[in-house]
């Protein structure tokens, strides 16, 4: 049975690409801590990924017994304190969740992978790794992400394993609403700078992850592509 595991699968991003990797074919495993707007995608093991002891106990449950191969990273938070405002408990929070989780959960697999001699692993990072001053913990914890991503790929590739980024843009989801309102000024504004004219969707970012995971993409390790309606190559954006 080909098995994937899903952090932050229960909604938006991460449900999209259970949605997808279950058409794909595998058995979906999905840790969150919120519940999943479609229980039927998979197992679901509800989890607080900011808590190392919790996440820890569930990964051992969830692997007891299973050659877990596939990893999909994705559970995050997004923080939008200032530098001047943040405080060491709003670090530790954003990092525990964004970056420290998605070390954890590829430590629990690399040994099972490794003995499989094969392996897939995607962390879903973001475009405000290239900075956002609006945004500067939430940055750093992705930038973070997408160099675990590049160290991950050279450390794990002799075994067979590949590790790919994503970082999405402006992709449709509940943050995304949040910070750009549906019918408000701003992103009224934001738009005409998307060179494709529109914000993506989940399952945009599914399909990138579905390739990254596939059987025969052995040969593509230590990437990080931008799903971004073409604003890294066109202009600069805070996300």
């Amino acid at each position: 049975m080909n098995y994937v595991l899903i952090t932050g699968a229960s909604r938006n991003i991460g449900k999209a690409i259970a949605v997808r990797l279950r058409k794909d074919g595998y058995s979906v495993l999905m840790l969150d801590k919120a519940n999943p707007e479609d229980p039927s995608l998979g197992e679901f093991h509800q989890v607080d990924l900011s808590n190392p002891t919790a996440t820890a106990m569930t990964l051992e449950r969830v692997l007891d017994g299973r050659q877990v191969t596939r990893l999909v990273n994705c559970a995050g938070v997004v923080d939008a304190t200032s530098l001047e405002s943040l405080d060491m408990d709003d670090f530790d929070r954003v990092v525990a969740l964004n970056t420290r989780a998605y070390v954890q959960t590829t430590q629990a697999l690399a040994t099972v992978m490794k003995e499989a001699g094969f392996g897939r692993i995607v962390n879903i990072a973001s475009r405000a790794a290239l900075g956002s001053a609006e945004l500067p913990l939430y940055s750093l914890s992705k930038g973070a992400v997408i160099t675990f991503t590049r160290t991950m790929a050279l450390a794990l590739a002799p075994y067979g394993i590949t590790c790919n980024a994503i970082s999405p843009g402006p992709i449709e989801t509940d943050m995304m609403r949040e910070l750009y309102p549906i019918g408000s000024e701003k992103r009224a504004q934001y738009l005409p700078t998307i060179p494709v004219r529109h914000f993506g969707t989940p399952e945009d970012v599914a399909e990138v992850a579905s390739f990254f995971l596939g059987e025969h993409t052995g040969f593509v390790t230590g990437q990080n592509l931008n799903v971004c309606g073409g604003l890294t190559v066109g202009i600069a954006h805070a996300l």
